[in-house]
Formats: structure tokens, sequence, C-alpha cells
């Protein structure tokens, strides 16, 4: 299973960017799929997750501010992030469980300018 990410970059504040990840190879009843990020000098830290009905849930930090969605039928977890602040760059990393075994993408940068 290979996780592939994309859609990070450089952005100035307020202003808005989306990730997507697509999982390949041997994928089968993917159940929980997730976004974290690891700032810079700091522990990586759940950023959004949902299940494979649809409850999402996010951090207290990023909540009304992005979005994330998925779609079944691609093996793909979507992150739109607006809004963007100095404080959410970061390394994104996508995750998915298949088979009750967690999968991690490599991750995409994401840096915001003030």
């Amino acid at each position: 299973v290979q996780l592939q990410a994309s859609g990070g970059g450089l952005v100035q504040s307020g202003g808005f960017l989306r990730l997507s990840c697509t999982a390949s190879g041997d994928v089968r009843n993917i159940g929980r799929m997730a976004w974290y990020r690891q700032p810079p000098g700091k522990q990586r830290e759940l950023v959004a997750d949902i299940t494979k009905s649809g409850s999402t849930d996010y951090a207290e930090s990023v909540r009304g501010r992005f979005t994330i969605s998925r779609d079944n039928a691609k093996n793909s977890v979507f992150l739109q992030m607006d809004s963007l602040k100095s404080e959410d760059t970061a390394v994104y990393y996508c995750y998915i469980v298949s088979w009750g075994s967690p999968y991690w993408g490599r991750g995409t940068l994401v840096t915001v300018s003030s």
C-alpha cells in the first residue's frame, strides 16, 4: 500500500490550499482516514479525521477553517485549508487504516508566510 499526497506549497497568510492523498496497491476496506501535521521542531499532531461513513473530527486549532473529505471509490482523502495562518506551517501527512493496518504518506510541506 502506498499513499501519494500532493497539494502542499507556499501560500500567504489568509490564503488557501487543498491537499489530496490517494492510496494505491493492495488497498481494501479502508476505514479511518486522517491528516496529521508536524510543525518545525514540534511533535506530529492530528489535524482532522474522517470515518468510512463520513463522520469528521477536527483539532480545535483548525476547526471552522479546514474541511476533510474523502472519495471512497477513488481511495482518496482531501483537506481543504482556508484562512491559513503562519502557525499552520508544517509537513502534512495523510494516514489511512486498511484491513486494520495503519499506513502513512510521505508528507507534503505547507508553508504559510505572514
